[in-house]
């Protein structure tokens, strides 16, 4: 750059020598437009030359504008070292244009959680690290878990929205990285892991239902089961497990607080000891806090006049349920249970406990319960079920306590759930219906499956109690 154009603190510096070059150039352009003038005015071929004089400035004009628009207006990045346009806006201040860079930076950006296993000395992790710098991808966050060989590193990554996922393991491997895994995120994945930790511990010490749930969202997409220390149906129970749990690769073995088995699996990549760590953590308080439902309930007119409250159920009301089955007919029993009669009341125990899913509970004006609805966790499904005594039938009971089973289950974030049942249970059938939902019918084994798709879920289907968390501390109304 010469000293003409030179900049000192952001400002032009003017020189002298300008100034002369300037007022130089004036007077040569005034000495040449008079003797033009003088030769065009007193000249024999005066017309001639000034007609000439215009088409030459026409063809001049013509050739700079094709010249411009071919090589532009400014010369190539690679002749003047310059930095390309995204990296001026990175490194500018907060100007209305480097505001705008961002933003187009932000919209073509996408989040990337990725695992992957270094070697344990000095050194590897910066070498990562630049790796993932030279394909612009930002570190968001970064967890460490220590292994007897070698430390799993957990990203979550932003990378320019063009940026496929094989490229960044590709990078990731040339750096040392090792059995690399890599999915998308989303926004909130951005929330850091100590404070999503407690958040899912006070949600498990609200409710004991919480835990699977809780679980499932500390560990990323797994299959989580339950298993009783005794069967409903009977038979031999789990192997025990023992108190400080079981760790194999992709399987997560857990004493529950009740006596049973909790199991924690999925494909891959392997649990890390730190993640089974926090995993025997939320299910050791849930042990300390033992058994718990949100307190809350609604009371509801029913179209007659009559009054029910609807509330949450747990095997304190075991011995209520059992009642309500006695005054039920053989037939409502064998509409719900698919099997002898006579068997219905040991089901209850576990349809009642909190670890295998959510009840609720309708209770008529004298206290008796009248009707049952359950949110069953079936490992990576959700299975819902009904059974409203005889003389409650056919007064919106069931469909009342269906659609705030959904909404439950949407608040939990499951993807659908599925109802058991007869093609001769038309209570059934017409409150899945009244859902509003996508439904699918299949027949299996002689019963009827219906399935609804929650992804499009009205505004009825929601939990008439959301928002209201902080109310539920005590145990619920009894009998």
């Amino acid at each position: 750059m010469s000293d003409v154009t030179r900049r000192r603190h952001g400002r032009p510096v003017h020189h002298w020598r300008r100034d002369v070059v300037e007022l130089a150039a004036l007077f040569t352009a005034v000495a040449v437009a008079d003797g033009v003038a003088n030769l065009i005015g007193h000249g024999p071929d005066g017309p001639a030359l000034l007609l000439i004089s215009a088409l030459a400035l026409l063809a001049t004009a013509t050739f700079h504008t094709w010249w411009a628009r071919r090589h532009g207006h400014a010369p190539p990045t690679g002749d003047t070292g310059a930095r390309p346009l995204a990296a001026e806006g990175r490194q500018a201040g907060p100007s209305a244009s480097s505001t705008v860079e961002r933003d187009e930076v932000a919209v073509v950006s996408a989040l990337w959680r990725m695992r992957t296993t270094v070697r344990d000395e000095p050194g590897s992790l910066a070498a990562l690290c630049a790796a993932l710098a030279a394909r612009q991808v930002d570190i968001l966050s970064l967890q460490t878990h220590p292994l007897a060989e070698g430390t799993v590193d957990e990203f979550l990554l932003r990378a320019p929205g063009r940026t496929e996922a094989s490229q960044i393991t590709g990078a990731v491997a040339a750096a040392g990285g090792a059995d690399t895994w890599i999915e998308r995120a989303d926004a909130h994945d951005l929330v850091d892991a100590p404070t999503r930790v407690l958040g899912l511990a006070t949600r498990t010490a609200l409710d004991a239902a919480e835990l699977p749930l809780a679980l499932r969202q500390l560990l990323g997409r797994c299959t989580i089961r339950s298993l009783p220390a005794r069967p409903a149906g009977g038979g031999r129970g789990p192997e025990e497990v023992p108190a400080e749990g079981v760790l194999e690769d992709t399987v997560l073995r857990l004493r529950a607080p009740e006596g049973g088995v909790i199991t924690v699996e999925r494909p891959y990549p392997p649990f890390t000891p730190t993640e089974f760590a926090r995993a025997r953590a939320l299910v050791e308080l849930d042990t300390r806090l033992g058994p718990r439902v949100p307190r809350g309930q609604d009371v509801l007119t029913l179209p007659e006049g009559e009054a029910i409250t609807v509330r949450r159920a747990d095997t304190r009301d075991l011995r209520a349920a059992r009642q309500m089955h006695e005054r039920c007919s053989a037939r409502t029993l064998g509409l719900r249970y698919h099997g002898p009669v006579h068997d219905a009341d040991r089901f209850l125990n576990h349809l009642l406990s909190p670890r295998f899913g959510r009840t609720l509970a309708a209770q008529s004006a004298s206290g008796r319960i009248v009707g049952l609805g359950h949110l069953l966790w079936d490992g990576d499904e959700t299975e819902v079920a009904l059974l409203i005594e005889d003389d409650w039938q056919r007064r919106g009971i069931g469909a009342e306590l269906l659609g705030r089973l959904v909404g439950m289950a949407v608040e939990a974030g499951c993807a659908s759930v599925y109802a058991v049942t007869q093609a001769s249970n038309t209570g059934m059938v017409a409150a899945m219906r009244g859902l509003g939902l996508p439904l699918d019918f299949q027949i299996e084994e002689g019963t009827l499956v219906i399935t609804a798709r929650l992804d499009t879920v009205p505004a009825s289907c929601r939990l008439p109690y959301a928002g209201r968390q902080e109310e539920y501390d005590g145990p619920a109304l009894r009998d």
